[in-house]
C-alpha cells in the first residue's frame, strides 16, 4: 500500500471515531477541536488508558479544551483562533467538528442577491448570510468534519441531522469535491 493511501486510511479511521463520538453527544453542541496523536506513543505516556484505547488504530483522537463562548461553527473568531493555533510535534493531525447550514444549490442565487450591497462589510456580509441561511425554508443543520494530517492528507465530511427521531443514530456520512476547502487550508496551516 502506497504512503499517501495509507495515510487517508488513518484519517479516514480516525475521523469516524469522531464522528462517532459527536453523534453520542448529540446536536446543538459548540465546535470542537480533536488532536491526532500516535497511540502507541499515549499508551507508552499513560499505560492506564491501554483498556480504553483501540491499539489497531494509528492514531487517537483527543479531545481539546472547550473553544471560548465567543467561537462558534464557521465564525470569524473561529477562523481568528484557528489562525493562532498550533500544535507542538507529538500531534500527527487535528480534526474540526461543528454544526452548519446546508442550503439547496439554488438557494445560493437568492443569497447572493440579499448579500450584494453588503459585501464591502465582511462581517455585516457573514452575519446577513447567517440570518439567511437560518431562516431558509430548506435549510438542513449538518455537522463538518474537517481532518488533516502534517504530512498534508485531509478528509472532510457532512453528516445531515436526520429530520426524524426515528433516523437518530444513524451515522451517513458524506464527501462532496471541494467541501470546506479554506478550512482544510486553515487547519493545515496549524501545523506550519
Amino acid at each position: 500500500m502506497n504512503a499517501d493511501l495509507h495515510a487517508e486510511l488513518v484519517l479516514a479511521r480516525s475521523v469516524r471515531e469522531v464522528a462517532e463520538f459527536a453523534d453520542a453527544e448529540g446536536w446543538g453542541r459548540p465546535p470542537q477541536m480533536f488532536a491526532l496523536v500516535p497511540t502507541a506513543d499515549l499508551v507508552a505516556a499513560e499505560p492506564g488508558l491501554l483498556d480504553q484505547l483501540d491499539e489497531g488504530n494509528e492514531l487517537t483522537p483527543v479531545a481539546q479544551e472547550a473553544f471560548p463562548d465567543d467561537i462558534t461553527g464557521g465564525s470569524m473568531a473561529l477562523d481568528e483562533f484557528l489562525a493562532t493555533t498550533t500544535w507542538p510535534p507529538a500531534v500527527q493531525g487535528c480534526v474540526l467538528v461543528q454544526e452548519i447550514v446546508v442550503l439547496p444549490p439554488d438557494a445560493e442565487s437568492t443569497l447572493d442577491d440579499a448579500l450584494e450591497p453588503l459585501l464591502a462589510d465582511h462581517e455585516a456580509a457573514d452575519a446577513a448570510a447567517r440570518a439567511a441561511a437560518a431562516a431558509h425554508p430548506e435549510r438542513r443543520e449538518a455537522r463538518l468534519l474537517a481532518a488533516v494530517l502534517r504530512d498534508g492528507a485531509s478528509l472532510c465530511l457532512l453528516q445531515l441531522r436526520p429530520e426524524d427521531d426515528e433516523d437518530f443514530g444513524d451515522l451517513d456520512l458524506r464527501t462532496y469535491p471541494n467541501l470546506a476547502p479554506n478550512l482544510v487550508e486553515a487547519l493545515h496551516h496549524t501545523f506550519e
